[in-house]
């Protein structure tokens, strides 16, 4: 049995399709297909199935997974040390992340790495924070990165950043003059939400009533790009991780204002499976992600104007201004 059939078999069951993972092996649908179907016809168990959409593996075809992934994982480091006549870090790193994890830092992070180990390879997908669980669960992605990572037997959560919660708005909205908003001047705004079924919903709700502020939650979304969408439009104002907003700040689109009074922040964690080896790149991943600690971009903090925790001032066209020139950043 070649190497080359196990790696099609394990793309397959990481992409949960046969077109994507013909298309990554540089091979046709038919061929992916016939290639799992021998290994099943070798075994007499069925690996996938294919009666659902997108597939699912059966349960002796996730046993499968997890050992094949072992196994071209050892090779290629093995390969790798042979060819250079030392260890050397190589294979593939399967990362899924929540969408609002900053493209950009995860940019120069993967470029970082690609540098360090020119023998490895990053591989970042996008996903609802449910399917990020999911994908480390069955073991499909060896890191995942999501925002206030919950406790399970299963996985080990690792911190990572600490984002600081900025009040978004429209830059002709009657808040966007203020360096700085009070807690109490959000009382009765029309205010742009997060589903209820999200944990940042429940912490954004928690701050709030301990500030004794009330908004009127008029429109709610599972994703910040929708809200952020929604509040540039001037259908209300809402809280949201500094980071995420430095696009739209720089195309001013939306303004970011810091929150006087007790910090909310934002906790991204990296989550893994806790009984299965991370592969050395995995490890050594995690370990630039865990240096990193959030400092492309500011370390998550607000960018400041030399006045502690304030964005830089609005001018009087109610766009923010730094060292008397126009400023805005921000990271998708």
């Amino acid at each position: 049995m070649q190497l080359e059939t196990l790696k099609v078999f394990c793309d397959v069951a990481r992409q949960r399709s046969f077109s994507q993972a013909a298309q990554a092996n540089h091979i046709t649908q038919s061929a992916a297909s016939q290639m799992v179907s021998q290994l099943e016809r070798r075994m007499q168990v069925q690996l996938i199935d294919r009666s659902t959409r997108p597939l699912q593996l059966t349960a002796l075809g996730q046993s499968y997974y997890d050992g094949c992934k072992t196994i071209l994982d050892q090779y290629l480091e093995l390969e790798a040390s042979i060819r250079s006549a030392q260890t050397q870090i190589a294979g593939l790193v399967q990362v899924a992340a929540i969408y609002s994890v900053g493209l950009g830092d995860m940019g120069q992070l993967v470029q970082r790495f690609a540098a360090q180990q020119p023998n490895a390879e990053v591989h970042i997908e996008y996903h609802h924070p449910d399917r990020v669980y999911e994908r480390i669960e069955e073991g499909t992605a060896d890191l995942g990165l999501v925002s206030f990572p919950r406790k399970s037997p299963k996985l080990v959560a690792v911190p990572w950043r600490e984002e600081a919660m900025v009040l978004a708005c429209a830059p002709n909205h009657p808040l966007s003059r203020l360096p700085v908003v009070a807690a109490r001047q959000l009382i009765g705004e029309k205010y742009i939400h997060f589903d209820k079924n999200l944990v940042i919903r429940r912490h954004v709700d928690r701050y709030l009533r301990k500030l004794g502020v009330a908004v009127e939650v008029v429109l709610e979304f599972d994703n910040i790009e929708n809200i952020k969408q929604a509040v540039s439009i001037g259908a209300g104002v809402a809280l949201l991780p500094e980071p995420t907003l430095r696009r739209e700040v720089r195309g001013r689109s939306l303004l970011a204002i810091p929150v006087a009074g007790p910090r909310l922040t934002r906790p991204l964690g990296i989550i893994h499976r806790r009984r299965q080896r991370l592969s050395n790149a995995a490890l050594s991943f995690l370990n630039l992600l865990k240096a990193d600690g959030g400092k492309p971009e500011g370390n998550g903090k607000p960018e400041s104007n030399g006045e502690a925790g304030h964005l830089p001032r609005p001018s009087p066209n109610g766009f923010r201004e730094r060292n008397g020139q126009r400023h805005a950043r921000r990271t998708s």
